[in-house]
């Protein structure tokens, strides 16, 4: 495979069909009163919002991807991360700012693995909506955030991925990821180029 990108860097289709994809703006990650807490991840939160904000003015369709599993139910994901994100709990809360509005063009997703894909309605609602391009946003980049990138790209949607939108608790990963993305499925554009597409 060559290591030339796969997709179309960022302003070379302006107004191409877009939606937002915010990922797992939840307090597990950004509450310092939560378990899955680490002090780098409120630094996307500011950048997020402006893209937010953006998104909100224009039109653009906006996606709320949050992870949520059953209370006191099983989930094959426990073997590998203790119970977390149940309905209704702490840790599942939107950050505050960041919940959905009501709006014809803002809808969640919820999701029981880390790609915001799997098992959910997502690719149709794209679909129905004539969607071809996919800014995604959020946390972990090593996790949900390249999951979700990956089953994009898989999908035919060209994939967008600001540097100044996502991180991890793991910088070398977070990094390695945002490589593998930029190389591989899609783009990783500055937060003005995200801006100027939608």
């Amino acid at each position: 495979m060559s290591d030339e990108s796969v997709t179309a860097d960022p302003g070379s289709e302006p107004r191409v069909p877009t939606a937002l994809v915010l990922v797992d703006l939840i307090a597990s990650f950004f509450d310092p009163a939560e378990a899955n807490f680490y002090p780098a991840a409120p630094e996307v939160l500011d950048p997020i919002r402006t893209l937010l904000e953006e998104a909100r003015s224009r039109g653009t369709l906006v996606v709320h991807a949050v992870e949520r599993h059953h209370p006191g139910l099983e989930d094959f994901e426990f073997a590998k991360l203790p119970r977390h994100h149940e309905a209704g709990a702490s840790d599942a809360a939107y950050v505050p700012g960041f919940e959905p509005v009501a709006s014809g063009r803002e809808v969640e997703v919820f999701k029981r693995r880390y790609s915001a894909f799997y098992a959910t309605d997502l690719d149709l609602l794209l679909r129905e909506q004539g969607i071809r391009r996919l800014i995604i946003v959020g946390v972990k980049t090593n996790v949900c955030i390249r999951a979700t990138a990956q089953d994009a790209f898989a999908g035919g949607f060209e994939v967008w991925v600001p540097a100044e939108t996502t991180n991890s608790n793991r910088p070398h990963l977070g990094a390695a990821s945002l490589e593998d993305i930029e190389r591989y499925f899609g783009a990783v554009p500055t937060l003005e180029e995200a801006i100027a597409s939608l």
